[in-house]
């Protein structure tokens, strides 16, 4: 069953009103006019999240110029997109998304470049609900940090393949062969990160972070994750959540918590200096990344070296064996 968040159901629905008449750019039959042949080598992807550019340019490999719009450090939650992204939206050739309400501050521009008559197409639409995780907390909604499952993640390669191939037909067989390598180097991945923090002891296997990203990840790898903010960085968390996870951390005696690239130290340091008052020691086990990538690049500024970075950092962190360099020995030391 395919999922369809809000924001996918906004977008489909402005694709009915496109089809209802034939605007600038369009053929009779409602659908968007092919580009020509020298436009075609060398088209723009416009993607939201680094994850997902990341998926569409391993897939699209030289076949077109992917444009990530949220750099590193950046908050998904909390972007809004300026007059300058507005324009790289309106002036691609395909865009994607995640999907899931992940980009909510952006949904007037996508609903805007659907109408207008490009494809827009959200990379998790393929995901069973079945799968998606749904919290209390979330009035409904479901997790939309399905990439810290790279068995999940691996699920969006087939929606970027058909897209792209339904775009450029004459490019086919080269997003399938690239879809194909990819898909391959995620499962190595899943296969490594499920190796590694299977090392770290059972009763240590407690992620403790700033907000709740990694539940899709502690699903899949058998870890109890604990946020100290929500879903949303937009939610705020208040003394009661910082007192509970201190309590958490002097009974189980857990030693090492975990800040993010996207999200503020402070309420960490609060774990750390509430813990420490009571006699229990716990340190930063390393900075892990959440809503975003690593440096542009980078090994980490990769989908598979971030994950790469978080598994090894946090196996590493909870008494677990992990080689310094990660998977493919790239990871910065």
């Amino acid at each position: 069953m395919r999922t369809a968040s809000v924001l996918s159901l906004l977008v489909l629905l402005a694709g009915f009103v496109m089809l209802s008449g034939c605007g600038a750019g369009e053929a009779e039959d409602g659908q968007a006019e092919p580009a020509s042949t020298e436009a075609r080598e060398r088209y723009t992807i416009v993607a939201t999240v680094g994850m997902v550019a990341d998926v569409v340019r391993n897939v699209a490999g030289e076949r077109a110029e992917v444009v990530g719009l949220m750099d590193s450090g950046v908050d998904p939650h909390l972007f809004k997109p300026t007059r300058d992204d507005v324009r790289r939206l309106m002036e691609a050739d395909i865009i994607f998304y995640n999907g899931l309400l992940l980009e909510g501050k952006m949904a007037d521009s996508l609903i805007r470049a659907a109408t207008s008559g490009k494809p827009v197409h959200a990379v998790t639409e393929l995901l069973d609900e079945q799968y998606l995780l749904q919290p209390e907390a979330f009035d409904g909604l479901y997790d939309p940090h399905v990439w810290m499952d790279p068995a999940a993640w691996t699920g969006t390669i087939d929606v970027v393949r058909a897209k792209l191939a339904e775009f450029d037909p004459e490019g086919e067989a080269e997003y399938e062969a690239n879809a194909l390598a990819y898909e391959q180097r995620l499962q190595e991945l899943d296969a490594y990160a499920q190796r590694v923090l299977a090392s770290v002891p059972e009763a240590q296997r407690v992620l403790v972070t700033a907000h709740d990203a990694f539940n899709y990840f502690g699903r899949r790898f058998g870890y109890e994750v604990l946020g100290i903010q929500g879903i949303s960085t937009e939610s705020e968390a208040g003394v009661r959540d910082i007192e509970r996870l201190v309590d958490l951390l002097v009974d189980r005696q857990i030693g090492a918590v975990f800040v993010e690239s996207t999200v503020s130290e402070r309420n960490i340091n609060a774990l750390i200096a509430g813990a420490r008052a009571r006699g229990h020691e716990v340190i930063i086990g390393g900075e892990l990344y959440s809503d975003a990538m690593g440096a542009s690049g980078t090994y980490e500024g990769t989908y598979i070296g971030m994950i790469d970075h978080n598994a090894t950092t946090i196996a590493r962190a909870l008494g677990g064996e992990a080689p310094s360099g990660g998977l493919n020995d790239k990871l910065s030391q």
